[in-house]
C-alpha cells in the first residue's frame, strides 16, 4: 500500500468550498483524551465534522485560546496530519476552529480538507497537538480518539515526522511543516512505511 497525498488549492478565511484532499490513500488513525468538561466534546465514532457551532467559543475560553476577529500572523506556521481508523482514511474537516458564521477564528484552525493545520497567532508561543484536538472538540489521548478507545488488540498510535511517539501524544509541539499520522486500530492496519514528510503547497 502506498501513501498518496493529493495537492489542493487552499483559500483564506472566511471559508469557501474547496477541492477535496486525501492525505493518505488507504489508511490512518489515532486517539484522544481531552477534558470531559470541554463544551461540545465529541466522544462518538467518526466521521467527525468541524464542531464549529455554538460550543466553539466557550471551548476556546476553557482551553485558554481566543476567538480572534481575523487571522493573526505574528506566529504563522503549518502542519499536515493524516488520520486513520481501522485502516481507513478519515478526513480532517474544513473549518475546525472557525465560527460557522465567519464571525471569529482561533489560533489553530483548518481551511480545507487537505489535512493542513494552520497556526496563526498574535503571540509567538508553543502550541501542541492536544490543543488542536481541544479546539476541534474531539476527544484525543494515548487511549482514545473520539469514540475509538484502546482494547486488547487495538490501540491509538501517533507518528511525528515518521517516528512513532511513545509518550503522551497530546504534548507533541506543532512545529513548522511537521508531518503527523494519528491512527487507531491494530499495528497491521497501518500502511508501511510511515512517511517522514508530507508535501506542502508552494508558499507554506
Amino acid at each position: 500500500m502506498t501513501w498518496c497525498p493529493y495537492i489542493v488549492t487552499v483559500r483564506r478565511f472566511p471559508i469557501v468550498p474547496i477541492v477535496l484532499v486525501l492525505l493518505i490513500a488507504g489508511a490512518l488513525a489515532s486517539a484522544a483524551g481531552s477534558s470531559p468538561r470541554l463544551p461540545g466534546l465529541i466522544t462518538d465514532k467518526g466521521p467527525w465534522g468541524p464542531n464549529d457551532g455554538p460550543t466553539l467559543k466557550p471551548r476556546l475560553k476553557a482551553i485558554g485560546l481566543h476567538a480572534l476577529p481575523r487571522e493573526a500572523l505574528t506566529l504563522h506556521i503549518h502542519q499536515r496530519m493524516a488520520i486513520l481508523v481501522n485502516g481507513r482514511a478519515v478526513y480532517l474537516p474544513a473549518g475546525i476552529g472557525i465560527d460557522a458564521h465567519g464571525k471569529f477564528i482561533s489560533e489553530l484552525h483548518t481551511h480545507d480538507y487537505s489535512g493542513i493545520i494552520h497556526v496563526e497567532s498574535p503571540v509567538n508561543r508553543p502550541f501542541t497537538l492536544g490543543e488542536f484536538f481541544d479546539v476541534w472538540g474531539l476527544r484525543f489521548s494515548s487511549l482514545c480518539l473520539g469514540g475509538y478507545c484502546k482494547t486488547a488488540k487495538k490501540d491509538v498510535m501517533v507518528w511525528a515526522d515518521g517516528k512513532q511517539v511513545k509518550t503522551d501524544p497530546r504534548k507533541i509541539r506543532l512545529t513548522d511543516h511537521l508531518s503527523l499520522v494519528v491512527a487507531y486500530g491494530t499495528p497491521t492496519s497501518v500502511p508501511k512505511p510511515i512517511p517522514k514528510h508530507f508535501p506542502f503547497p508552494k508558499g507554506y
